[in-house]
């Protein structure tokens, strides 16, 4: 992160303003590379991994080309395409497109598989500047003419390596071969294998090539723990943990923004002072919750990804993952939330029986295991994991292989470990006496293995 501003970069008044209103202000460096060369019209092969904000990389440019030439929409045409794996990355992108472009009349529509495509094909029936799409619905409905794309003259491939991946090729190359050949294309791929070299190059010319690698949290200042508990006892275990005071300024991190609502209540009702932040949350509620959280007022603020994004409190003294993100990038950049101006702090992470693969893709991605803390004092048992837990599919280029010492050893006697306490300095629970009273309190960890690292 430079002193850099979007403005410095070219980006319009009204971008700047949509971006400062989400408190946005110095772009990351995929931004900072890609902007100026997309504004310029260029094409662009980014190889970039989720978390390091290549969504704003290309919303920005294209919202400011596609005002800037103002052409009127045709009936079922889109003039910008955005292509996502899966329907979660489509929303994702969706929303970013709506708050940076909220200054601009421009018109959008987001289309997916797994629901009724009657409201996505009535959204298409006067045109629309920008179309989110999962391959599959889009050539579906190109199949039946509800949508054309003869006048698209901007393409993104997003994620092209996981959309190879899930067997979407054939379908990416028929949507490419309905577009003009006349258009700026960008392919983002957090990977560079034989199939995207060669599907980058049938579609760039002569492409700017930007790579970046996602923000590095200084693991070894952060206690990174879990604890594997039942999906049913989640609630309790947090209440219990909030039960230490240690925990002094919190953030808790949820997948979605019912579940971030639903846990800011019960924290709410068991007397711990919460605020809950999430994307239907109106900006004027957003930044009232963080000024909530940031006076004191809320011991923990409850949030889900795309909300964090703009939160920058100093003074965190945990983060609890109460369910593990999706995306292992996503897990990077949550606990990066405390150990903030080189001080150290402590994240926790519930990890329920549906949840053990993910948390094996954060390992692989972190390189270091998580250290187990036991729950028995909390809740009166300790869930044990198999040794042998299936692995979730290994993502080429994402982290690396497999840890050394993983497996059935993360489970051997003597190798578990409690929670609680302030972080310490290099992240190391409190020393003596103290820290063995909080152990017993809220179940800080005593000792500790060499390779959780934190």
């Amino acid at each position: 992160m430079t002193n850099t501003t979007f403005a410095d970069l070219g980006v319009a008044e009204p971008l700047c303003r949509a971006l400062a209103a989400q408190n946005y202000v110095n772009p990351t460096p995929i931004q900072a590379q890609s902007i100026p060369a997309l504004l310029e019209g260029r094409d662009l092969l980014g190889l970039a991994q989720t978390g390091t904000g290549k969504t704003a990389a290309f919303a920005l440019p294209i919202l400011q080309l596609l005002a800037a030439n103002n052409e009127k929409r045709e009936a079922k045409c889109a003039r910008a395409l955005i292509l996502a794996p899966t329907r979660e990355l489509a929303l994702q992108i969706s929303k970013s497109f709506e708050t940076y472009g909220k200054h601009y009349k421009l018109r959008q529509a987001v289309i997916f598989g797994g629901v009724n495509q009657f409201r996505q094909v009535r959204s298409m029936a006067g045109g629309v500047d920008i179309l989110v799409a999962t391959p599959g619905r889009l050539l579906d409905l190109m199949n039946q003419k509800h949508i054309e794309l003869r006048r698209t003259s901007i393409l993104v491939l997003d994620e092209a390596d996981r959309m190879l991946d899930m067997g979407f090729v054939r379908d990416v190359k028929k949507i490419i071969a309905a577009m003009p050949q006349k258009r700026q294309s960008l392919l983002f791929s957090a990977t560079m294998p034989k199939s995207i070299e060669h599907l980058a190059a049938e579609i760039l010319k002569d492409p700017a090539r930007v790579e970046v690698t996602p923000e590095v949290v200084t693991v070894d200042k952060i206690d990174q723990r879990v604890m594997h508990v039942d999906g049913k006892r989640k609630r309790e275990l947090l209440s219990k943990l909030l039960d230490d005071t240690d925990l002094s300024r919190v953030i808790v991190f949820t997948r979605t923004k019912h579940c971030a609502n639903r846990v800011s209540e019960q924290l709410d009702k068991a007397g711990v002072p919460s605020e809950a932040i999430h994307g239907n949350k109106s900006q004027g509620a957003r930044q009232r919750a963080l000024d909530n959280f940031r006076n004191g007022k809320a011991r923990v603020l409850v949030a889900t990804d795309i909300a964090a994004r703009g939160i920058d409190v100093t003074g965190i003294t945990h983060v609890i993952n109460y369910e593990l993100p999706n995306e292992p990038e996503a897990y990077v950049h949550r606990i990066g939330r405390t150990a903030r101006a080189g001080k150290s702090g402590i994240a926790v992470s519930f990890c329920d029986g549906a949840e053990r693969a993910h948390l094996k893709s954060i390992e692989r991605l972190t390189k270091r295991p998580l250290t187990i803390v036991d729950t028995t004092e909390l809740l009166g048992e300790q869930i044990v994991v198999p040794a042998g837990e299936p692995v979730a599919p290994k993502r080429s280029g994402r982290g690396g292989g497999p840890r050394n010492g993983g497996g059935g050893n993360r489970n051997q006697p003597g190798k578990q470990r409690r929670f609680g306490g302030k972080p310490g300095g290099g992240g190391k629970p409190n020393a003596g006496n103290r820290g063995q009273r909080n152990a017993k309190k809220a179940g800080q960890p005593q000792s500790r293995r060499q390779s959780a690292g934190a």
